[in-house]
């Protein structure tokens, strides 16, 4: 069984981190997001991945490397354009042969991995595994509808009104017969090769077509805000280490991770948080939730529920909370201005202003 990993999107809703990095290379837990999938398929048993490209294939490659280091080999396919999820299986082909595969998209994240369903596909004799997980907002993903029996009946990408709220998680199983179906298929009306389209046609072929629910933590990393939950999510499982320079005038707190090579003085971490290697921390506060990325330097300022990415300066601001700091951005406090207030008002006028 082989992996096929889709790395190739331009990450828009990830802007402007992703007009200078690849959206699968933001970091969760100071690691990026495209480790945690590698690491994943390894963990499934799953040995020579496929990767899929694109504008940032230079950037992915030099992250990536030739896999070796997560336990699997990678080919790198290049996809000119984003042109849908079949249309990266297409330009796949010559790669994936006639073996079973396990397709995951790049910027997912499945917190307990994939083994059980891997496990599950091999044994059965189906044409097709999907996952799925309950969302509060279906139209933003590929919806599948159920029958009475929790068969698969029917697919729709980004429905108006859905048939449920079971969203395709964003790990398909296939055997060599989605090759064919693939090969038939037209452009939707979003000009791209829609893997449901696919998935529809097996179904309506009367292939066999099963489905997972998940009920642990799954997360589409599309957002900052997605971001945020899943490195919240992760940092919940982090074990404290401390192995960065601390001194006593410092506070740690929870559960916290202090990479070799950071310098904290006189600052407070509170866990669960990550201060990547070569930190320099001083008059500090780090609150809970918050990863510090390698290199950064956080002075007289105070962060939480944040991403901090490699490199990174803050320097005197009063309270960061919510944030994702690119890399090598740099973040002080502005001047003081006096406050006040230029009004022009009507006659017999009320007017409350703050204190």
């Amino acid at each position: 069984m082989k992996g096929l990993v889709l790395a190739g999107g331009s990450g828009t809703r990830l802007r402007p981190i992703t007009h200078t990095s690849a959206k699968q290379l933001v970091p969760v837990a100071n690691r990026p997001v495209l480790f945690y999938v590698l690491q994943s398929l390894a963990e499934a048993g799953i040995t020579e991945v496929g990767m899929i490209v694109g504008d940032t294939a230079a950037e992915i490659r030099d992250a990536v490397g030739d896999g070796s280091r997560f336990g699997v080999e990678i080919t790198y396919i290049r996809q000119d354009k984003p042109l849908g999820l079949a249309h990266g299986v297409l330009v796949a082909r010559e790669f994936l042969g006639d073996d079973d595969f396990a397709m995951y998209l790049g910027d997912n994240f499945i917190v307990d991995g994939i083994v059980p369903f891997v496990e599950e596909f091999r044994r059965e004799s189906v044409d097709a595994r999907i996952l799925l997980s309950k969302v509060a907002d279906p139209t933003a993903f590929g919806v599948a509808e159920l029958d009475e029996r929790g068969e698969v009946v029917g697919l729709v990408e980004k429905p108006e009104f859905p048939k449920s709220d079971l969203a395709l998680v964003g790990v398909y199983l296939f055997t060599a017969g989605i090759h064919e179906v693939i090969r038939t298929l037209t452009p939707s009306a979003r000009g791209e090769l829609e893997i449901t389209d696919a998935i529809q046609r097996l179904i309506d072929d009367g292939r066999r077509v099963r489905s997972s629910e998940i009920t642990g933590y799954w997360k589409d990393t599309g957002n900052v805000q997605d971001m945020l939950e899943v490195n919240r999510e992760v940092l919940e499982r982090v074990e404290p280490l401390v192995e960065g320079d601390v001194d006593e005038a410092s506070e740690i707190v929870g559960r916290v991770v202090v990479a070799p090579g950071a310098v904290v003085r006189n600052s407070r971490i509170i866990g669960p948080a990550v201060i990547g290697a070569g930190c320099e921390l001083t008059d500090a506060y780090i609150g809970p939730f918050t990863s510090v990325s390698d290199g950064c330097r956080v002075v007289r300022s105070e962060i939480e529920f944040s991403i901090v990415l490699p490199d990174a300066s803050i320097e005197g601001v009063s309270r960061l909370q919510a944030s994702l700091i690119g890399r090598r951005a740099v973040v002080t406090a502005a001047p003081r201005v006096p406050n006040s207030t230029r009004l022009v008002l009507g006659d017999h006028s009320s007017v409350q202003l703050p204190m």
